[in-house]
């Protein structure tokens, strides 16, 4: 067991922390569960796809994100011709100075911190599929040689939910690497005023805060303290369990209209989320509310629905939120009104 952070250790962690959300809240306007959820997953270390209307600020989140943390940045718009090499490097015969020709690597826009793959499901298989061994394993390899990306390396993914000519659905094993799937919505009325009269052109304010690399270091180093009790663990992988039809805790919804459920790889997942959520509120050990509170952008791409689920209009969302409500913490099969919150019953 790791020694708990202690509380003069997290009190000035968790101040930058809301310093960055305070900061993303004054430049994006209306959206600060938004952007908690993203800057979990950035300490989670977990990839981001976006879903979402052209024109809602996704993009200018994830550019300002890299701002405020120092990080690079690229994006890469996807398209039906976009091939591999555009996006991996690729490499190129050269002259050398001493007059031999020689192979030379030229970098591709994934060598960077944050890669904005904008509209991601435009692009052919083919092409999606050579982020896998990127999002996975943290490299490139082409022609046998691997290199290594540069860390921490994020891909933050955004796709039209609306538009779907000339699409192409993003694979499981693709859509398992993704740490969350995020929903941004319009922005309300008042927002949508506040914006038009004080962002001319919709052109967001400069950033005053950034965070530097040694203090982006030191929050990673203290995430990995944040301790994960038994109990809470237990109850994490009885969420991800439950996912499964065959599972003895699955729900009815779950049974009636969920093919597949989550992988193990959502478990570890929804732990670490878990884990960034709890220091984002200050606190040092992991309680069962940071889990409901990010198990279904964890979850919500990774379950497999069945066709009565199109029938009846019935999404991975509105199933996750029964599953948690019949999945209670301690397993003691408790009523549903009764929950354990940090290790008391309320």
């Amino acid at each position: 067991m790791s020694t708990l952070l202690s509380p003069e250790t997290i009190k000035p962690i968790t101040v930058k922390l809301k310093d960055v959300l305070a900061e993303l809240d004054r430049i994006l306007l209306g959206r600060p569960e938004l952007h908690r959820m993203v800057l979990i997953g950035i300490l989670s270390q977990g990839h981001i796809l976006l879903e979402g209307v052209p024109g809602v600020g996704k993009t200018v989140l994830i550019k300002t994100l890299g701002e405020l943390l120092s990080l690079d940045f690229n994006r890469v718009q996807f398209t039906p011709d976009l091939m591999p090499g555009d996006i991996l490097g690729t490499n190129i015969l050269q002259e050398s100075e001493s007059g031999r020709r020689e192979m030379s690597f030229q970098a591709g826009p994934i060598f960077t911190n944050f890669l904005l793959a904008d509209e991601i499901n435009r692009a052919s298989p083919k092409t999606q599929s050579a982020l896998l061994e990127a999002m996975q394993e943290r490299c490139v390899t082409l022609l046998g040689q691997t290199r290594p990306l540069p860390q921490p390396f994020f891909v933050l993914a955004s796709q039209n939910p609306i538009e779907l000519e000339g699409t192409y659905p993003l694979p499981e094993a693709q859509l398992d690497r993704f740490l969350f799937k995020l929903y941004v919505e319009m922005p309300k009325v008042d927002t949508l005023q506040q914006i038009i009269t004080t962002r001319r052109h919709g052109t967001p304010p400069e950033t005053q805060l950034k965070l530097d690399r040694q203090t982006l270091d030191e929050i990673f180093q203290a995430l990995g303290q944040v301790f994960l009790p038994t109990a809470v663990a237990s109850y994490i992988a009885r969420v991800v369990g439950a996912t499964h039809p065959d599972s003895e805790e699955a729900p009815h919804e779950i049974r009636e209209y969920v093919t597949l459920g989550a992988s193990p790889r959502a478990a570890i997942a929804l732990a670490e989320a878990a884990r960034a959520a709890a220091l984002i509120a200050g606190r040092p050990t992991v309680g069962f509310e940071d889990v409901r509170s990010v198990a279904t952008a964890v979850l919500n791409h990774r379950l497999i629905l069945g066709y009565k689920a199109r029938l009846d209009k019935v999404d991975a969302r509105a199933i996750l939120k029964i599953l948690l409500t019949k999945i209670d913490e301690a397993g003691l099969n408790l009523p549903g009104d009764i929950r354990l919150d940090s290790g008391t019953v309320s």
